[in-house]
Order: C-alpha cells, then sequence, then structure tokens
C-alpha cells in the first residue's frame, strides 16, 4: 500500500509541480520561498498520505501544506523586519485554495508571463521559464543551451534577483506590454507542451497545461500566430491515446491505429487554421499546424500528400529556419525523392555538435541507411541514438529497431 501511494506521489509530482509552484510563488510571492514549499510539501505527503490516504483533490492539498508549511517555519525563525513584513503578508492571505480552482489554473499564465518579462535577459527568460514553469533540471536546460549546468544556475539565480530586486508585479501585462511579451511567451508554451509529449505517459499532464494556456493566450490575442500555436498542440496532442501501446511502446505515426485518433481536437485544429489562412498571414506555428493537420486528415500513411508537406517545410525553412526543422524536412524530402537524397541533408546536420548529441537525428539517418540497404551502418546509428535517448520509450523503440535488423541479417 505504501509502495503504491509513494508511486502516486511520484506521478503526482510528475504531473502537477509545476502548476503547484505556480500556485504557491503567487500565494508566497517569491520563487525562493516557493521552492522551499514545494519540497516542504512533497515530504509532508510522503509522511501522511500512506496513513491518511490520498486526498480527494491532491494538488490543493499540497499547495496548501506548503503554504502553511513556509508560515509555520518563519514563524519559528529569529526574524528581520523584512521577514517580519513577510510573516504578516502570509498569515493575512485570506484565500482558500481549495475554493478557488481557476486560479490555480491561471497562476501558470502569469507565471509564464513573469519569467518572459523584458527587463531579463533573453537567455535568462527561456532557461528560468524551463525551470519554473517546465520543471526541467538546469541539467536538462545546459543540454539544451549546450552549456554548463552552473552557467545555467547563475542566469536563473540572476533572474530571480532582478524580479526581487524590481519588484516585478506577477500578473498577466496588458495592451503593448502584452504584445511585446509574447513571442517568448508562445516559445515557452510550446517548449511546455514538447516536453510532456517527450515525456509521455505520466507527464501527459504537461501537455493540457499547454494547451489550457494556449486557450487563454489565444483568447487574450487572437492573432495568426497564436491561433496557430494552439492549432499546432491540439492537432499533435490529438493523437495521444495511438502514440503508446498499453505497455508504454511508441508507436510510430504510420503504425498508429487512426482510429483512436481525437477528431474534436483535428476538426478544432482545422477551424482555428482556416481563421489564420483568412487573415493573409501565416507564421511559423501556423506552418507546422499546417504541417500536422495533412498527417491528421490523411486516411492511410500511404495516402499522405508528402508533396504539400515538402513544400511547407520549405516556407517553414524561410518563416523559421533551424536544423530541427531541416531534419524533419529531409523525412520529406525521403518520401518525395527517396532515402539517397534525403541522407546527404542528415549526414550535413550532423556538423552540428548540437544535432550529433540529437537522438532522433541518429534515428533518422538509420532509417534512410536501413532503406538504402546498409544494414551495418544503420545498426552503428541506432547505438548511438540508444545512448543518446533520455526516456524508456524511446530506447526501448530503437532497440526494436536494432532487433529488426538483427532478424533481417
Amino acid at each position: 500500500m505504501a509502495g503504491q501511494i509513494g508511486q502516486q506521489i511520484d506521478s503526482i509530482y510528475r504531473q502537477s509541480a509545476p502548476r503547484i509552484r505556480a500556485a504557491l510563488v503567487r500565494l508566497l510571492g517569491g520563487f525562493e520561498l516557493a521552492e522551499e514549499a514545494l519540497h516542504d510539501a512533497f515530504v509532508e505527503a510522503a509522511r501522511d498520505w500512506p496513513a491518511k490516504g490520498v486526498p480527494w483533490n491532491p494538488e490543493s492539498w499540497l499547495i496548501s501544506a506548503g503554504r502553511f508549511r513556509t508560515i509555520d517555519r518563519l514563524r519559528r525563525r529569529s526574524l528581520l523586519d523584512r521577514q517580519r513584513d513577510d510573516l504578516a503578508y502570509l498569515t493575512g492571505l485570506g484565500l482558500d485554495v481549495e475554493d478557488d480552482p481557476v486560479v490555480i489554473e491561471d497562476d501558470m499564465l502569469r507565471l509564464v508571463f513573469t519569467c518572459c518579462h523584458p527587463v531579463l535577459p533573453d537567455e535568462a527568460r527561456i532557461a528560468m521559464a524551463l525551470r519554473e514553469v517546465c520543471g526541467l533540471t538546469t541539467e536538462d536546460i545546459a543540454r539544451a543551451f549546450l552549456t554548463t549546468p552552473s552557467t545555467i544556475a547563475q542566469r536563473i539565480v540572476r533572474a530571480k534577483a532582478r524580479i526581487r530586486r524590481q519588484n516585478i508585479p506577477y500578473i498577466v501585462p496588458e495592451g503593448p506590454e502584452l504584445a511585446a511579451r509574447m513571442e517568448t511567451v508562445l516559445a515557452v508554451v510550446y517548449l511546455l507542451f514538447n516536453e510532456g509529449y517527450a515525456r509521455a505517459g505520466a507527464a501527459e499532464r504537461l501537455c493540457d497545461d499547454a494547451i489550457h494556456l494556449g486557450r487563454l493566450i489565444a483568447q487574450m490575442l487572437p492573432d495568426p500566430e497564436c491561433l496557430g500555436l494552439l492549432a499546432l498542440l491540439l492537432v499533435q496532442h490529438s493523437r495521444r491515446h495511438a502514440r503508446l501501446t498499453p505497455g508504454g511502446d511508441l508507436v510510430l505515426l504510420a503504425d498508429q491505429d487512426r482510429s483512436l485518433w481525437d477528431q474534436q481536437m483535428i476538426g478544432e485544429s482545422e477551424s482555428l487554421m482556416r481563421t489564420v489562412m483568412a487573415s493573409g498571414e501565416i507564421g511559423a506555428y501556423g506552418l507546422q499546424a499546417s504541417i500536422a493537420l495533412c498527417h491528421a486528415k490523411a486516411p492511410t500513411i500511404k495516402e499522405t500528400d508528402w508533396r504539400r508537406i515538402l513544400s511547407l517545410y520549405d516556407l517553414l525553412m524561410q518563416a523559421s529556419p533551424s536544423h530541427v526543422v531541416a531534419l524533419n524536412r529531409a523525412v520529406a524530402v525521403a518520401e518525395v525523392h527517396g532515402p539517397d537524397i534525403a541522407l546527404p541533408i542528415v549526414e550535413a546536420l550532423m556538423d552540428d555538435p548540437a544535432m550529433r548529441r540529437y537522438h532522433a537525428t541518429h534515428i533518422v539517418a538509420a532509417d534512410l541507411l536501413r532503406r538504402l540497404g546498409r544494414p551495418q551502418q544503420a545498426r552503428d546509428r541506432y547505438e548511438s541514438a540508444r545512448l543518446l535517448a533520455n526516456e524508456r520509450h524511446e530506447r526501448d523503440f530503437i532497440t526494436s529497431r536494432l532487433d529488426m535488423i538483427s532478424q533481417g541479417d
């Protein structure tokens, strides 16, 4: 029993820690107090829940526990004047978090906008958002930025200090200030979704949170990019029930049971994209949504309009060029022009150190080599990918590909 509850606590942490942290930042008025409170809340849950059972609303219980443990800790300390003021402020807060779920839902949006404040340096905004909103470790963020964990930690510490020193409000801005932060905010929401999408399973709540934020943003500022991002998140998430087997194994797009795809989400994404196209403007998120919809509307993988997908990738490379976009474009090139044309594109991408450390680069190269009848080289690429993959379902998929090559020898 205790072991099962321990697993539940771990699962709640993976899925809900960003939401709980965001609520605690609002309730406690600072990032440091919120981080301590988050830790205290889960420690208390690990102690109480095995004996008393998991509460009906674990998130609200954890938020309340973290808040009141912080107040108790401040009471016990030898307080400086400022801390006395903090204690008076915290004690005077009358919000019962269990009675106000809407406030908890929107705390993440406030946190995203706070992390994206223009007073913070560009690299600090994304790093802080990845840590505070997406829940990534400094090691994970350092890998993404191609730098050291200590550098990332320093950026986050300095950003928090600046927020505290300049008394930056924990709010969603309005007017020109809203538009000025929107590009970075959209990027953070997209990263939040991708983190949940990559982890899958227990982290799916991050995808739901990203879609919730995307809806709020689209209501506040229904411009083509905001609508395009929401359309992209919806169509990607529509495949959530088909992406993994009941045992947690990855299922490729070509092998997915399309009857499991959420047609309501696909329909909503299409509706949003019709609005985007009617505006006469389409940005990077809208182009990605259009590509995903090409897959979603094809009855089978063989009926996919790869030529249209390739043309959309060509436009995306103009609108928002990146090595990851080029890698995805290479997959479309292989379908339209053949793997022999696509392979040199992927090999050229490996000149970049970051792409050499990206497991998907090696998977794409391995698949192309396998299709070209070069099994030993394909095996080497799959082995490299397996060493680089972070998630178990990704490593299991790569292992299945290696087994398939071995059986073909």
